[in-house]
């Protein structure tokens, strides 16, 4: 993997990283300000502005691949052109979601969902907030994406970090001095109109030559056209992802769906940021592609895969065994009662769920979408009957289970489908030198930590130590038998390199 690469990853990484670990600090206390029902109705307006992104066409992928791969090609033109048209159709997506929410606001919380009377009001009020937000967040995903297609993560990640830390903590201080739900949504949409800002100056400084240029209908069509195919694929995971909640909501009520929520974010926030160290690979593959460097690009597709793979295991280990643990420490013993199986399984979902990432975005940057988009919708159909006879049958536990056998299912088809067909890289391969070296050392190091998790006693001492040595163990089999030897040694010489100052500076 180039150093280029790797410094993309990382500053995607840390763009996520940071406000996840500031959102599991800030969680427990918007729960106790907002109150069990209250924060399922704020989980619930959330998923409602969130399933109307389904309107986004998806413009952001096109985007990515043809700035990537007109950057490549220095058609500096072409990359005016793809800007203009995006800013245009997110202006119009925004607008047209916007109207959407604040017509259906009422209807929405008055008669579809199993609201509470004494919320209904403040439910219906941030709603109807929440539809400016939906047009200002349109406008910031869309930004967002301009720096990374252009290979500067480092912009993208540091304002996502200042934002996605600065939304959580500013919810908190409102919750502090007093107010309630309409107050913590209006914090939100501040937020994303000083995010816009940010975000457009930073676009004029990496181009400060960029004019509007509306593109010809030949560019219009090669957008659209492999948006099309991509939007299919966000249409189907908007839906799905968002399907669990709404169908808790209406089925098991506010309460269980903020028992659901909890569980399940910690499980998307935690495994979910893999994906950041992932998502370089689609501006990548692009590039790769558009000169025709696929021997570099299976070679680095492969390594990513081993760590990424290693990586997440490694995070299902500690969230699974010990989620009764973390959530009982997290929140309370009412949230690890009724949200432990949820966290535990749903972290194994996200784990099987993330064996596609990779994969789904090289085959996108070779351009051929219509195979993720239509695995995409498969899954979001087939998920989603899943997940409704589940919830029906089991409640909340039952949407956990019914993600782990949608994962399981989708995900081996969609991985053995695509190695050696659109994805440069047979599938032998893949699982001989990116599966199988993790999830060897992952497999037993859970088994032991499994065994020895349940010879606990409740005290806190017992419990550190026992997270801290599965960790140690994790990082040990990382660093032995997963990091390539050129990786490791090179790794050594940097921190020899760091070292070495503070040694010589007596003399």
């Amino acid at each position: 993997m180039s150093p280029s690469l790797a410094r993309n990853a990382w500053s995607n990484l840390l763009g996520a990283a940071i406000p996840a670990c500031v959102m599991l600090v800030t969680v427990p206390l918007v729960v106790r300000g907002l109150g069990d029902a209250g924060y399922g109705v704020y989980a619930l307006v959330t998923a409602i502005a969130g399933y109307f992104a389904v309107i986004d066409i998806n413009l952001t992928a096109g985007s990515v691949k043809y700035i990537a791969q007109h950057r490549a090609r220095s058609e500096d033109c072409q990359v005016a052109e793809t800007i203009s048209f995006g800013l245009a159709s997110y202006a119009a997506i925004g607008l047209l979601g916007g109207c959407g929410i604040l017509a259906g606001a009422g209807w929405l919380v008055e008669t579809l969902f199993a609201v509470p009377a004494l919320l209904r009001a403040p439910a219906k009020a941030a709603l109807q907030l929440a539809a400016l937000g939906f047009l200002l967040g349109q406008l910031q995903n869309y930004l967002n994406s301009v720096p990374q297609a252009l290979m500067r993560y480092d912009i993208s990640g540091r304002v996502e970090m200042v934002f996605g830390t600065l939304v959580p903590l500013a919810t908190v201080a409102v919750l502090a001095l007093g107010y309630g739900l309409v107050e913590v949504i209006l914090v939100r949409v501040a937020a994303s109109s000083l995010h816009c800002v940010v975000l457009w100056r930073a676009l004029r400084r990496l181009l400060p030559d960029w004019r509007w240029r509306w593109p010809g209908a030949c560019a219009r069509r090669a957008l659209l056209g492999f948006s099309g195919w991509s939007f299919l694929s966000r249409l189907a995971a908007l839906s799905y992802a968002h399907a669990d909640k709404l169908m808790i909501g209406a089925l098991v009520g506010v309460t269980g769906l903020a028992y659901f929520t909890v569980a399940a974010t910690l499980a998307n926030r935690v495994l979910g940021l893999s994906f950041r160290l992932s998502a370089v690979f689609f501006p990548a593959a692009s590039a790769f592609a558009a000169r025709g460097e696929l021997v570099r690009l299976d070679q680095a597709y492969v390594k990513a895969t081993r760590y990424v793979v290693y990586l997440n295991g490694a995070i299902l280990v500690l969230v699974s065994v010990f989620a009764e643990r973390i959530l009982a420490f997290w929140m309370d013993a009412t949230f690890a009662r009724n949200g432990a199986i949820v966290l535990a399984v749903i972290a194994l979902a996200q784990f099987v769920d993330s064996l596609t990432s990779l994969p789904s975005l090289v085959n996108d940057g070779m351009g051929r979408p219509r195979v993720s988009g239509l695995f995409a919708a498969a899954r979001a159909l087939a998920g989603s009957g899943i997940l409704y006879v589940a919830i029906m049958g089991w409640g909340i536990d039952g949407a956990a289970w019914g993600h782990l056998v949608a994962a399981t299912l989708f995900t081996s088809a969609f991985v053995v489908y695509v190695h050696g067909r659109t994805v440069p890289t047979a599938l032998a391969r893949l699982l001989l030198h990116g599966y199988l070296p993790g999830l060897a050392g992952v497999t037993s190091i859970a088994v032991a930590a499994g065994a020895a998790e349940r010879l606990l006693g409740p005290a806190p001492v017992d419990i550190v130590l026992v997270l801290l040595a599965t960790a140690l163990l994790l990082l040990l089999y990382g660093a032995l038998f997963v990091l390539e030897r050129a990786d490791r040694t090179l790794l050594m010489d940097i921190l020899k390199l760091r070292r070495r100052p503070a040694r010589e500076a007596p003399r």
